[in-house]
């Protein structure tokens, strides 16, 4: 009976990088046909350009102080300002760009990963396996995650590391839910049957035929909770458990610009305005990578 499924079946498993091009090629033309999405990822560009060249682009050192100059509104010498110690706030928000960045991209590493692995092996396997990671992952869920970032920064020190560690420790469950979704429908696609049935293990299985195609899925998730990271991470250093002075963060330059907020508004206006825009940015190009990668946009 096995001899007859054996040649009945000739599906053969597709070549991963193959599919993979062909759907970054399919996502390029659409990604041309979506203007508003296109703004987006050009002002993403751009942000990353700034955080690489921000030492060419700040016309002035962004932890200098100068009291002379404190408090100074939007000028031709200060075009975003200055703060209450003289340092010109235009250079710290490009500075600040950096990280920002390195927040947004140390976070995605981290837990995009650790979701892709829990999804995949709990939606694969089933059974008790899937009980147990999933019923962990209910339990972060059922915390907010902001509260729960605050006590792991507090429990950890204040810091951009453990900021970092700590955003990552709340930000998994989503993306792990989301791969395992994935997981079961394509546990169950053609070639993953075929290739059981030609002997491959649990684990090559596992690991080239069903986790790079839930991978699209959790790039366009990590995209859209990009917005979120960079607000928890500015709530962080607000409260003054993120990047500690006289780094440049714009959480931590909303906190100290508050007390001028009636006379010197522009002191928390223009890292707020930074924070706007860069979750706007992240949220439009996580918008358009969804539309990009839905299967009901296929065929368009």
């Amino acid at each position: 009976m096995s001899d007859v499924i054996r040649s009945d079946i000739r599906v053969r498993p597709p070549s991963v990088p193959s599919r993979m091009a062909a759907s970054f090629a399919r996502a390029g033309r659409k990604l041309a046909a979506e203007p508003l999405g296109l703004a987006g990822f050009v002002i993403l560009g751009l942000l990353c350009l700034i955080a690489i060249f921000a030492p060419l682009l700040a016309p002035y050192d962004p932890v200098i102080q100068s009291l002379g100059d404190a408090l100074q509104p939007p000028s031709l010498a200060h075009p975003a300002g200055t703060d209450e110690f003289g340092r010109d706030i235009l250079s710290r928000l490009i500075f600040g760009t950096r990280i920002t960045i390195q927040t947004v991209l140390s976070i995605s590493l981290i837990v995009g990963p650790i979701g892709l692995l829990i999804g995949v092996v709990a939606g694969f396997f089933g059974g008790r396996i899937d009980a147990l990671l999933m019923r962990a992952t209910d339990i972060v869920l059922s915390f907010p995650s902001l509260i729960l970032a605050l006590a792991f920064a507090a429990a950890l020190g204040a810091g951009l590391t453990t900021a970092i560690i700590a955003i990552s420790l709340t930000a998994w469950p989503p993306i792990a839910r989301l791969a395992r979704a994935e997981a079961l429908v394509v546990r169950n696609a053609d070639y993953v049957v075929a290739a059981r049935l030609y002997g491959a293990s649990p684990i090559r299985i596992l690991l080239v035929y069903i986790a790079p195609m839930c991978i699209p899925s959790v790039i366009v998730r990590l995209t859209l909770n990009m917005a979120g990271i960079i607000l928890t991470a500015a709530s962080l250093g607000f409260l003054g458990l993120g990047a500690q002075p006289p780094a440049p963060e714009w959480g931590a330059m909303i906190s100290n610009g508050r007390k001028f907020m009636l006379d010197y508004w522009w002191v928390a206006v223009m890292p707020g305005i930074a924070i706007l825009l860069t979750s706007l940015a992240f949220n439009i190009a996580g918008d358009a990578l969804r539309d990009i990668l839905d299967p009901r946009h296929a065929r368009s």
